[in-house]
């Protein structure tokens, strides 16, 4: 099953970093292969989480997928947990976490695996997807840039 790992340090706080991720109705304005998302439900629950629920369509050349998916913004615990519902994969689940570091920066981890129901959708969408993974880390970066402003020096 092909999953994508990363750990990168930022120079924004980690609940800046937090907010950017969590703000998913953005997605379609930097992320690479979000044509749309539309949220479906968003339910706040007692412990600080929420959970939303999204359809997310990707793209690429001629090929367009859409998928839904449960994703718990967990505030307190600086962490999101991303949980297939239904869509083109048998299996995805994605996790960030937001690491709050002494010099006003983070550490924002990055995890996902996933496995295509079809085969040749996995042929046709399996490399792009590796590469859109790869470029995720930068977009954000870049988003949080954009939103923010410049990262903080270090003094």
């Amino acid at each position: 099953m092909p999953s994508f790992s990363s750990k990168r340090r930022v120079r924004h706080s980690a609940s800046e970093m937090f907010d950017l991720v969590a703000d998913v109705e953005r997605y379609p304005d930097f992320v690479p292969l979000c044509q749309s998302l539309k949220v479906r439900q968003r339910t706040p629950a007692a412990d600080g989480k929420e959970v939303v629920v999204a359809d997310m369509t990707v793209s690429f050349k001629l090929v367009s997928e859409s998928f839904t998916s449960k994703v718990t913004l967990d505030r307190p615990n600086l962490k999101i947990v991303v949980e297939y519902l239904r869509g083109p994969f048998s299996h995805m689940e994605n996790r960030w976490t937001f690491e709050p570091k002494s010099d006003q920066g983070c550490d924002v981890g990055f995890f996902i695996t996933y496995e295509f129901k079809s085969r040749m959708l996995a042929m046709l969408m399996g490399a792009m997807f590796d590469t859109a993974f790869q470029r995720f880390a930068a977009a954000f970066e870049k988003r949080a840039a954009a939103v923010y402003g410049p990262p903080k020096a270090r003094t």
